[in-house]
């Protein structure tokens, strides 16, 4: 080769590459510098591009805390042992660089985009066995952070400590601050995930093996199942995953495994299996793995998933996907111990009502002290009656009914406290739409008759609280559009007439001038 020729490479920089003994020691400076900066200067002073590109760029100080995962098999550094780092914050296993190895015997690795022909090494493009390697194959995102596992620390404080939670009562209190009414319901999981965690923070201190607490509630919809659930989370400060069993089918079936129930936990707790150990997982529409009654083919999606459902409730360790739902070559395993994990279930039962008339209907019997057979028919939480074995004529097997011991029900919501979700919790949405009325200097009333008329409309339409949004929406859409066009607009009162669309709502102008308005609905609040 003769000097100062130039070797242009396949995705390397153009580089000038040169043999005289005048610039050796500037070329060494280069390489040696060249895991700090991309550039470097010779000693004329001229800058010289670094040729290796980002092979040796810094290494992100955030890796740290995650585990290396495989670039081949996905292992992660907890399954698979020490990795051997590559340059581009690329790990290999290494029992995939022996694999490698074993594999190279008629192999030759290429020069990444040298010019083999000026090396005199052309004849090894015919191979078909090269294969021409370059800083492009080598990526610092070659494992997506979702897919990475915070690292174990040797010095961690336990996840639970017993002195940080909460009594029963604290625990009911908090709840009622944001969810009306259903007081048993509160009381029961009050209790329940108190013992739990107790049962978790000494579970190696005591030699009496407590068993878990799973709950099934069972509920019309919009009763505040899933936001009981939620509102007990940010309470308890730990990770909760909510999902819907519709979407589980037993494995090898498309849909979701029921091992992604699990990694929703997982990344819930940010990839920390320590922490997510430890979480709570809402498995909502429960009552949609009943078994198909009189079905002649396989039931993958409901009897099959609750039977696969046995070893999650009860505690066992699985290996699940880390930041996917399904197993596959390309996604690493971690394995997690769901002993400590609390299982509440969820679900409407649609069709359970009939089945708890149809056994209280048995005891009537001819008589003047028989209980009539239409006695429980305008019974509005006849589900307060439901038994297991109405549960398992439902179409749930004892197996995962077993592994549910606290059962409990929500009552349907009344009028009375349909008006009382309106005004009352932290996030009500009236307390919503005054403040977003607020930011335009304007009062938001509602009188009592508007408060009626709204809890009735909701009633008709038997979605429970989430009726009251909808119907809200659709009367303050003129409202919330209206106000703006006039600063002199002060107050406004909603009224039954409104609501009936027999009138139109009570409009106040202000006295005041906008600014001094609003100082004075600040100095109101506080």
């Amino acid at each position: 080769m003769k000097d100062n020729d130039k070797n242009i490479t396949g995705d390397f920089r153009e580089v000038e590459v040169t043999h005289d003994s005048d610039n050796a020691d500037a070329n060494n400076k280069m390489v040696e510098n060249s895991d700090n900066t991309d550039n470097t200067n010779n000693e004329d002073g001229d800058v010289i591009e670094n040729p290796f590109g980002n092979l040796f760029a810094k290494k992100d100080e955030d890796d740290d805390n995650y585990e290396k995962v495989c670039y081949v098999c996905r292992r992660p550094e907890s399954k698979a042992g020490k990795m051997i780092s590559m340059p581009g914050g690329m790990n290999v296993c290494h029992d995939c660089m022996q694999k490698s190895f074993d594999s190279m015997n008629n192999s030759t690795f290429g020069m990444g985009g040298l010019d083999l022909d000026s090396l005199g090494l052309g004849d090894l493009l015919k191979s078909p066995n090269v294969r021409i390697i370059t800083n492009g194959n080598f990526s610092n995102d070659a494992i997506p952070k979702n897919q990475k596992l915070k690292k174990k620390k040797e010095d961690s404080k336990p996840a639970i400590d017993i002195d940080k939670i909460p009594a029963p009562h604290i625990i009911k209190g908090k709840l009622d601050e944001y969810v009306i009414g259903q007081d048993y319901a509160k009381k029961v999981m009050a209790v329940a995930v108190y013992n739990h965690y107790k049962r978790v923070a000494n579970s190696e201190k005591e030699d009496v093996v407590i068993e878990k607490s799973n709950m099934l509630m069972i509920g019309p919809t919009g009763s505040g199942k899933t936001y009981l659930v939620k509102t007990l989370a940010e309470l308890l400060d730990v990770p909760l995953a909510i999902a819907d069993a519709t979407s589980l089918t037993e494995a090898g079936y498309i849909g979701d495994d029921i091992e992604s129930v699990v990694s929703k936990l997982l990344a819930a707790a940010d990839n920390d299996v320590e922490k997510a150990e430890t979480g709570i997982i809402f498995i909502d529409e429960i009552d949609k793995l009943a078994k198909k009654q009189n079905a002649h083919s396989r039931d993958v999606s409901g009897e099959s998933v609750q039977q696969g459902l046995l070893k999650l409730l009860e505690g066992s360790r699985v290996e699940v996907p880390v930041g996917a739902n399904s197993k596959n070559a390309m996604v690493p395993l971690t394995t997690i111990d769901t002993k400590n994990i609390l299982f509440i279930c969820g679900g409407a039962f649609p069709g359970l009502d009939d089945v708890i008339k149809e056994r209280l209907n048995k005891e009537a019997s001819i008589g003047f002290k028989a209980d009539l057979k239409d006695k429980y028919d305008d019974e509005e939480n006849i589900a307060k009656y439901v038994i297991l074995e109405d549960l398992r004529k439902f179409g749930m097997i004892p197996e995962f009914l077993g592994r549910l011991p606290i059962v409990f029900t929500l009552d349907a919501l009344s009028k009375e406290m349909l008006m009382e979700i309106l005004n009352e919790p932290k996030n009500a949405i009236i307390k919503q739409y005054q403040k977003l009325l607020e930011y335009d200097e304007v009062e938001l009333e509602f009188d009592q008759s508007a408060l009626e008329a709204i809890a009735e409309k909701a009633l008709e339409k038997k979605t429970g609280a989430r009726a009251l949004r909808s119907i809200i929406e659709e009367f303050m859409l003129d409202i919330m559009y209206e106000i703006p066009k006039d600063d002199n607009i002060g107050r406004v009162i909603i009224t039954r007439d409104y609501i009936d669309k027999k009138g139109g709502p009570v409009i106040e102008m202000r006295t005041e001038k906008p600014h001094d308005f609003h100082m004075q609905m600040n100095a109101t609040n506080s």
